[in-house]
């Protein structure tokens, strides 16, 4: 049995900057809407090898990826925020992750997980892609061959800083339409 402690700390999230007093509090909607969206993010895993068991570590209790609002793992793209690509893409596969991309809905974000979704790996071959960045914009790079759960953590608490500070209208600016029009997306 276990001793009872009753000094434990809990480390809360920071609410946003704004106004408050008694009985109100007031903030910008852009630092709301990025609070709640860091902390429900819906990851769609699309692992093809090894990097994925990895993944599987880090969803498992003892890494426990629920304790950022991303318990529920969604395999449809329409219902996901993060496509984490993990693992070997060959050539073939790399029409499909940019289906699965366009068909998730904006905002979207991408995490390439391991050596072989960041940079083709040691397999420089005719077959694989030497990165996704060549087919889809990518956010975080976790690199490591296979990375351990906790560089996966790590590179999701990345996206989460993302998801904080992006602003609102970052998906409308030119830049970003720039950006995708460099990958060929409408």
């Amino acid at each position: 049995m276990r001793p009872v402690t009753h000094n434990i700390k809990i480390k809360q999230v920071e609410a946003p900057a704004g106004f408050s007093g008694e009985g109100f509090f007031a903030t910008k909607l852009a630092e709301a809407v990025g609070l709640a969206r860091s902390n429900s993010i819906w990851p769609l895993p699309f692992a093809t090898s090894c990097c994925g068991i990895e993944f599987m570590a880090t969803a498992a209790a003892h890494y426990d990826l629920a304790r950022f609002g991303s318990e529920r793992m969604a395999f449809t793209p329409r219902q996901c925020d993060v496509m984490m690509v993990m693992g070997t893409i060959s050539k073939k596969m790399a029409p499909v992750v940019r289906q699965v991309y366009l068909q998730m809905a904006e905002p979207r974000w991408v995490m390439a997980v391991g050596a072989c979704a960041c940079s083709g790996g040691i397999f420089d071959s005719f077959s694989v892609l030497q990165g996704i960045d060549q087919v889809v914009p990518v956010d975080v790079y976790v690199p490591g061959c296979p990375p351990r759960p906790e560089a996966i953590l790590d590179g999701f608490m990345r996206i989460q800083d993302l998801v904080k500070t992006e602003s609102l209208r970052r998906r409308y600016s030119d830049e970003y339409k720039h950006l995708l029009e460099g990958y060929g997306i409408q």
